[in-house]
């Protein structure tokens, strides 16, 4: 292999646009995943019959949009996606089904993570006249913060293999710079590098949400 031909510019933009579609599909992710969450966590364990229709309603989405493989998802949002931002390409296009598959994904690691809250400290905010609103700022969410915090991380290194497969359709990032020079054009040791490149990045995802969760857990 000659890794002289590689044009490092190019790696180069592909990493940074890799890093612009994390970021920002991870931040829209938590923003909507984590409030469904709670919502899907609340409602589960109310005992109206209201509440249990929205549980309802609100799991069977989120089972539906999570079983959807996302090379099929993006194709099938690619009419919404130009509609909501123009384009269904580039690091734009692959951000909206990026945070709709994932959100949903994430909602579910928060029902599950503020789960194993202990419920003796959620009865006894409830004793003190606490609202369901200061239950979940000031009990819920400090209490399973360690675990939200591997949520993200979870959620976050999945979305690299998200970006991996949206360059299939031009999604931008390593994945479409993998597909157009290590696929279609043979050139293997730009595969290797993209590969390399992300192997990499997984690796200071999970590390960094280690620590954090390390950090945070209360000892």
């Amino acid at each position: 292999m000659d890794f002289s031909t590689v044009r490092w510019e190019e790696v180069g933009k592909a990493s940074i646009e890799t890093l612009q579609i994390l970021a920002v599909s991870g931040l829209f992710t938590v923003i909507l995943g984590l409030p469904l969450g709670v919502l899907l966590f609340m409602t589960a364990r109310s005992g109206s019959t209201r509440s249990r229709v929205v549980y309802t309603i609100l799991s069977l989405i989120v089972n539906i949009l999570r079983s959807v493989p996302f090379i099929i998802l993006i194709v099938a949002l690619i009419p919404f996606t130009r509609t909501l931002v123009g384009t269904a390409t580039g690091v734009l296009g692959v951000i909206p089904p990026l945070v709709i598959s994932a959100a949903p994904y994430f909602a579910r690691l928060v029902e599950n993570t503020l789960r194993e809250v202990d419920r003796g400290v959620i009865e006894a905010a409830q004793a003190m006249g606490a609202s369901t609103g200061q239950i979940v700022r000031r009990v819920l969410l400090p209490e399973a913060l360690p675990g939200l915090l591997a949520g993200i991380t979870i959620t976050i290194v999945t979305l690299v293999s998200y970006t991996a497969m949206a360059g299939m359709v031009g999604g931008g990032g390593l994945g479409t710079l993998a597909i157009n020079y290590g696929y279609y054009r043979y050139q293997n040791e730009i595969m290797i590098i993209a590969v390399i490149s992300m192997i990499i990045l997984v690796q200071v995802l999970q590390m960094a949400g280690d620590y954090l969760v390390k950090r945070f857990t209360r000892k």
